[in-house]
């Protein structure tokens, strides 16, 4: 929720998984996401494989992939990850770790 409350105090319009569909499995997040236009911020490896492997349509997807997973450092790792990647969020599935961030570049259906 960490992430959640910044972004919202940053003035993003957010939605959070555990507010709204808790109990919601991984295809019906990705879905719901995509169908709001919605980027997807996760720290599960599992919607990889739907984008990846099952083809899930998806409007972008920041998998956090932190060994810190505390929530301070999970805030301080989206905002580096927003101040220079901002632009390419919304079409990309970005992996972000403490030290480095790799974009992969994906067809995205609208």
């Amino acid at each position: 929720m960490a992430i959640a409350q910044y972004l919202r105090g940053i003035g993003h319009d957010v939605v959070a998984v555990a507010e709204t569909i808790p109990q919601a499995d991984d295809q019906t997040i990705l879905i719901k996401a995509a169908s709001e236009s919605r980027v997807l911020i996760t720290n599960d490896k599992d919607f990889g494989e739907l984008v990846f492997r099952s083809g899930y349509a998806h409007h972008g997807v920041l998998f956090l992939r932190l060994q810190d997973e505390r929530a301070a450092n999970r805030v301080r790792v989206v905002k580096a990850v927003l101040d220079q990647y901002t632009g390419l969020l919304k079409t990309n599935f970005i992996v972000a770790t403490e030290r480095r961030v790799r974009i992969r570049r994906l067809l995205v259906d609208s």
